[in-house]
């Protein structure tokens, strides 16, 4: 599907991450959020802060993962002496499957235990397909991703949205390190963990209505 970007009314209907945000806040400034969805995560991607909601202060760093509770409405984030990115998403997913920061680089594309691929590509990461649907967050670094078999370029705050069983890869790094978030909502049909392959997980099943 087309890639998404910061703002409203940008994910489809099968989307069920339907808002997210690349927010960066400079030192010692603090940003308060409403909350806007029943579900809600944050994901610190660089330097540190700190996170308040639901009466509690939680101190966040590079990979600190947090859920907020239904029942808050609103959070704050508080930084200090450093600015400090976070990746805010809003939805109403049913449950997780996994959730994190990813890194991929340039390198020799046959070193990938991925699905084969017949287009250019110039990284090692694996071509694959999962029993869930995925979302890419674009935080470092710009080049092409590929999903249902179409090329997009993508650039840090552009979001790709990739229905279950569809195969998606990062195809061009333009820079030596792409890095992102992923998160994956919850699993379905087989419920198989993971990085899938057709050759060793058998055929993917793609979702179609999810385009």
């Amino acid at each position: 599907m087309p890639i998404l970007k910061n703002g409203e009314g940008q994910a489809p209907a099968w989307c069920e991450m339907e808002y997210y945000e690349l927010v960066t806040l400079e030192p010692d400034t603090k940003r308060d959020f409403s909350r806007r969805s029943p579900r809600e995560k944050i994901i610190v991607v660089d330097g540190h802060c700190e996170i308040s909601f639901g009466g509690a202060v939680l101190t966040g760093e590079y990979g600190t993962n947090v859920d907020l509770k239904s029942s808050d409405d609103f959070f704050s984030v508080a930084t200090r002496d450093v600015s400090t990115t976070i990746v805010w998403m809003c939805g109403d997913w049913e449950s997780e499957t996994s959730s994190g920061i990813f890194t991929d680089s340039q390198g020799d594309p046959r070193d990938t235990k991925g699905d084969p691929v017949d287009y250019p590509k110039n990284t090692s990461f694996d071509r694959h397909y999962h029993d869930c649907d995925e979302y890419w967050v674009i935080i470092e670094g710009s080049g092409v991703v590929v999903s249902e078999g179409k090329h997009y370029e993508v650039e840090p705050g552009d979001c790709l949205a990739t229905g279950m069983g569809f195969h998606h890869d990062i195809a061009i790094s333009n820079e030596p390190e792409f890095k992102g978030v992923w998160f994956e909502t919850g699993l379905e049909g087989r419920k198989r963990k993971g990085h899938l392959w057709e050759h060793t997980h058998g055929p993917a099943v793609p979702q179609l209505d999810r385009v």
